[in-house]
């Protein structure tokens, strides 16, 4: 919705925008809240939108001496000027604003900052978790983002080839950082968010269906996104506690997904560049294969081995561990992982609790306990407790 108004009146009108639909969707729940939800939400929320909009166009003078010419140019006169919530131009208007927000005019971290918070809604805690830093640098980095924008008075317009090839890649960013905010969500004290995961693969998606944006790297992504949601209905329990891969049932990953993931890995083969999104496709596609091989290992080991070449960072290197240790053995793994030294990480502590067990189960008890303190979410802080009940079993004294 944003998108849609920026895209007829101006990317120098985003905060309006942005409060135009903060009141429409804070009406929504004052409204649904008395009379229930609508028949057709969606088409509630456009009609409350455009409402607004024309109401805030009428008060406001600044339509009279500025903004009707401009609007006048992008709707044509013989038109309505409000906006148009239609499939197509939602599409199109999305596409437009990402790659609009990916200038080189300002930063790539805000570039991604931006586009997470006005495309996809993450607030400053949201994408202070996916830039691992604390949310006063966000809100900075999005005011000083969006004055700039404000001051350049960008035409939201498609993009040329160029510009294309040259913001594609944080255009990726942004929808990976989206989705993976959504496959395990610690600032919503949630593991799995599917509604975020599943704006992710509609916006790569609406990149497939362009040619000039039917990239390989594209294609890899969109495979990655497949495959993990395939194990959506595995990946908890009614709870919403987080099942680990090994005691996942296979019977409730989705099949056509993993097809899907196929095909499009296949299709991400066509270029000669290799991205992460390749590899990480390549890895989640293994993870597809329950059954336990040593082809299975080592070929996600050899994976993580490129990765880390190719973009090094130290949760990559930590999940590498857990496919060394199914290649080469408990031990050595925990060397490996010990060298990491991610003591702020409970990840890092709950799979040296998982490595020591059948070790040493009071080093696997004390690290889970670590991690126990770090876990930011009631779910991971459940899952954790069961391991620590399990390992007590043992330590337990014999009648």
């Amino acid at each position: 919705m944003v998108s849609v108004l920026c895209y007829q009146f101006g990317i120098e009108h985003i905060e309006i925008a942005e409060d135009i639909v903060s009141e429409t969707f804070l009406s929504a729940t004052e409204t649904w809240g008395i009379r229930g939800t609508p028949e057709n939400p969606a088409a509630w929320l456009y009609t409350a939108a455009k409402n607004r909009t024309k109401n805030h166009l009428k008060r406001n003078h600044l339509f009279e001496n500025k903004l009707a010419p401009q609007i006048a140019y992008h709707a044509g006169l013989d038109q309505e000027l409000l906006p148009d919530f239609s499939v197509k131009n939602i599409e199109d208007s999305q596409l437009a604003m990402i790659f609009t927000i990916c200038t080189p005019l300002i930063s790539s971290e805000s570039q991604i900052a931006l586009a997470l918070n006005v495309l996809c809604g993450f607030g400053a805690d949201e994408i202070a978790d996916a830039f691992l830093t604390n949310k006063e640098v966000i809100y900075k980095r999005l005011k000083r983002a969006k004055e700039k924008l404000k001051q350049q008075q960008l035409q939201i317009v498609p993009v040329t080839l160029a510009e294309i090839s040259s913001r594609l890649e944080n255009v990726l960013t942004t929808l990976y950082l989206l989705f993976s905010e959504g496959y395990y969500s610690a600032s919503q004290n949630t593991t799995l968010r599917k509604d975020l995961c599943a704006e992710a693969m509609q916006l790569n998606y609406f990149l497939l269906a362009k040619e000039a944006t039917n990239k390989p790297a594209v294609n890899a992504l969109f495979a990655l996104m497949c495959f993990h949601s395939s194990r959506f209905e595995a990946r908890t329990n009614s709870q919403g506690e987080m099942i680990l891969y090994e005691d996942q049932d296979e019977s409730l990953w989705n099949q056509e997904l993993i097809e899907q993931g196929t095909r499009y890995l296949g299709l991400s083969a066509s270029g000669t560049q290799l991205t992460k999104y390749h590899l990480e496709a390549g890895i989640a596609y293994w993870h597809t294969i329950k059954e336990e091989s040593s082809e299975k290992w080592e070929n996600i080991l050899q994976l993580y081995n490129h990765l880390i070449i190719l973009e090094y960072s130290p949760i990559v290197a930590l999940n590498r561990t857990y496919a060394l240790a199914k290649t080469d053995g408990k031990l050595t793994a925990i060397a490996e992982a010990e060298k990491l030294k991610l003591v702020d990480n409970p990840f890092y502590y709950s799979l040296l609790g998982t490595l020591y067990t059948d070790i040493d189960t009071k080093q696997a008890a004390a690290h889970f306990q670590k991690a126990l303190l770090l876990a930011r979410t009631d779910q991971d802080k459940a899952t954790l407790i069961k391991s620590i009940k399990k390992l007590e079993s043992y330590l337990a004294p014999r009648q």
